[in-house]
């Protein structure tokens, strides 16, 4: 059975491309591009891992993963997230807030997909 992945992203270039190397890779991919649609649908699917854009309409990145990690079943959920905010302030308060990765964009697509397996696998990305 494929893991789960969720991916919270507004840009439909970065879902299609995204979408398409993670469900190669084996992986079941949903996406949502609003916030609140994101946080709803990570709460009702639970995950095996979450990809979040900070830069989303409604409920921004921090904001759902401040929530999804106020949740006890998300303790142990890998969360990403994966945005065009590149300062160090951003990227601290993601780790912060418990964000197991902070990428930045542009991206290595392999780089992406490779954290993916490592998290999903219980590895340290």
């Amino acid at each position: 059975m494929p893991k789960n992945v969720l991916l919270a992203e507004d840009e439909p270039n970065i879902v299609e491309s995204l979408t398409f190397l993670l469900e190669r890779a084996g992986y079941a991919v949903s996406s949502e591009q609003d916030g609140q649609a994101a946080l709803d649908a990570a709460l009702a699917k639970r995950p095996d891992l979450v990809i979040l854009d900070v830069m989303l309409s409604g409920i921004d990145g921090f904001e759902i993963l401040r929530r999804l990690r106020a949740e006890e079943s998300f303790k142990g959920t890998p969360i990403i997230m994966l945005t065009a905010k590149g300062q160090r302030e951003d990227r601290e308060a993601a780790l912060k807030a418990g964000a197991n990765l902070y990428i930045t964009k542009p991206f290595s697509n392999a780089e992406v997909i490779e954290a993916v397996k490592s998290l999903v696998n219980g590895e340290s990305a």
